[in-house]
């Protein structure tokens, strides 16, 4: 008996550090480690202990016996990942006992602000106070009343299991020495330069709010909108609970086709009684019902062995239970140039979604269900519309041989296709930190290892770290902070063994004096734990998991209640 990593994987290897064997790949040292899709266990060397199940806070890893008839394809996919040469002659040391050993002799503690709750926030945090041999305080600071960002506010609603990785940030808060300040607003209530104040160092995890746009003619008109908006919308994020969304025509596009767009998909194309059963907004939830909208187009400029949806997003779009996958089988197959670039890497990710695909194009078709369709080799050229979106024109691709590399250009042939409502989703983009260097053309805070440094100089600044998408850009899933994170977090203890790091001048105490006087309604994480708790009640009833609060004086109130409560 093997164990098989499935769908849910997050990626943030508290598998690998438990395996005893070494059999789980790829490790945070190992190169495709950054790019790596999800995690993959090698049935060969799998000594059937157990012990990456217990550990894994989505609940990823099942036995082979366990797997369903929707699961089961990830045996051959585990299978097939160390059928690849290239994943073959992986070191037999356990991650655990390769991993660099730290001392630290300066007497604690070390105090250190993380600007953010989200998944880079959270695991920097982990690792400043699970690290031997030091004192550590941590203070998280985070402008919302809620905390964990995008496992929050980003992760489909559908997807449930993705956000019990959120366990291990409750563990994480639980740890003596941390400190959550939420709804206080770095650059508002406390400057950055107060913050070095009171700590060795300050840690920027703040993620990518931005979003990126088309650039074309009519993105502008009313029914176009960001995915981000509308991934936030129906996620119950407060500043995006008043926003609408035109959902009366019969077709949508979606602009992309990374996770993000398929997640978007899913949820416009599912039933209400499906959703209903997740913590999908309310507002949302009321919107879909009387959703007109039968099909979603989502395009994608390259072919289909490039998109850049993985292949557990697309397994998991195809088995969503009442929802068609459309592919049409001349966009399904791959060009010359392509099939010999799969012929080479036979072991691909690349050629597994090619495989899948191809199969989605024969799949018999029914007239039953709302349809996603996906489409390829095709680039918005303008949104069509004069008082509102009424369509998307198209320009038809070809993949050409740039010096080694498949790039998508147009053919001279365009398309109309109808509908009433555009989401871009392009990708995220970081967006400035007051008093920080920011670089514009990537959308982050420039550093090197998680220090940010001065773009005229090169030099770091003393102090300020960062993690996360603000760090490296948008890519990766939850568990990719991890590693990021760790990388961060190994600047700052060197800094600080080496002497690099100033000394605060003022204490903890100091610090939340000045936070209450600067913003009364700071909440402490013991006021996030009974907001939970109110959602959750809220919920039973109704057989959902939470019902979230939109509203910050909603969660205000229930914050004081409790507090009063128990006094």
């Amino acid at each position: 008996m093997t164990y098989v990593v499935t769908q849910n994987c997050c990626n943030d290897a508290t598998c690998v550090s438990v395996c005893p064997v070494n059999c789980i790949h790829p490790t945070p040292d190992e190169p495709d480690y950054a790019t790596a899709e999800m995690l993959y266990i090698d049935p060969n060397s799998c000594i059937d202990c157990g012990a990456c199940a217990d550990a894994c806070p989505v609940d990823a890893i099942v036995t082979e016996f366990d797997l369903t008839a929707n699961t089961e394809r990830y045996l051959e996919i585990n299978a097939q990942y160390f059928a690849d040469p290239a994943h073959q002659n992986y070191s037999a040391t356990p991650y655990e006992e390769r991993k660099p050993k730290v001392e630290v002799s300066e007497p604690g503690p070390l105090r250190v602000a993380v600007v953010g709750s989200g998944p880079a926030a959270a695991y920097a945090a982990e690792q400043l106070l699970t690290r031997k041999g030091v004192e550590v305080e941590v203070h998280l600071f985070e402008r919302l009343p809620t905390p964990w960002g995008l496992v929050r506010f980003g992760v489909a609603p559908d997807h449930q299991a993705t956000k019990s990785v959120t366990k291990l940030f409750t563990r994480t808060a639980g740890r003596k020495g941390v400190d959550f300040h939420l709804n206080v607003e770095v650059g508002k209530h406390i400057t950055h330069e107060e913050l070095l104040a009171h700590h060795h160092a300050v840690i920027y995890a703040v993620g990518a709010p931005g979003d990126r746009s088309l650039g074309v003619p009519g993105e502008g008109l009313p029914g176009s909108h960001s995915a981000t908006d509308f991934v936030a919308w129906y996620n119950g994020h407060p500043d995006f609970a008043d926003r609408t969304f035109d959902l009366s025509g019969e077709r949508a596009v979606i602009v992309g086709n990374g996770n993000v767009a398929l997640d978007v998909a899913r949820i416009l194309a599912s039933g209400v009684d499906r959703l209903s059963r997740t913590d999908i907004s309310d507002h949302a939830l009321e919107a879909l019902a009387t959703s007109k909208i039968t099909e979603v187009v989502v395009l994608g400029r390259r072919g289909p062995s490039q998109a850049a949806f993985t292949v557990p997003e697309l397994l998991g779009l195809a088995d969503t239970p009442g929802l068609q996958v459309h592919v049409s089988r001349d966009e399904a197959t791959v060009d010359r140039l392509t099939a010999a670039a799969l012929e080479a890497t036979p072991y691909s990710m690349a050629a597994q979604k090619a495989t899948i695909l191809s199969e989605l194009a024969d799949r018999p078709r029914t007239g039953a269900g709302k349809r996603v369709s996906l489409r390829f080799l095709a680039s918005p050229v303008e949104i069509l519309g004069e008082d509102r979106v009424r369509g998307v024109r198209v320009a038809h691709n070809e993949l050409v041989d740039s010096g080694g590399r498949l790039e998508a250009r147009g053919t001279g042939e365009l398309e109309d296709i109808a509908c009433g409502l555009v989401l871009r989703s392009i990708g995220y983009k970081g967006t400035p930190v007051p008093g920080l260097p920011f670089d514009g053309s990537r959308g982050t805070l420039p550093n090197e290892h998680g220090r940010v440094v001065e773009p005229s100089t090169g030099a770091p600044m003393t102090g300020v770290y960062t993690a996360g998408w603000i760090k490296r850009g948008p890519s990766g899933v939850i568990g990719t902070n991890k590693r990021c994170a760790e990388d961060t977090i190994q600047s700052l203890f060197d800094d600080y063994t080496a002497g690099r790091l100033v000394a605060p001048t003022q204490g903890g105490d100091a610090l939340r004096a000045l936070i209450t006087k600067r913003q009364p309604d700071a909440l402490d994480y013991a006021a996030w734990q009974a907001i939970d708790r109110h959602e959750r009640a809220i919920a039973k009833d109704r057989r959902r998991p939470r019902i979230k609060l939109a509203s910050v004086p909603e969660m205000l109130r229930v914050a004081q209640e409790a507090r009063e409560a128990a006094e």
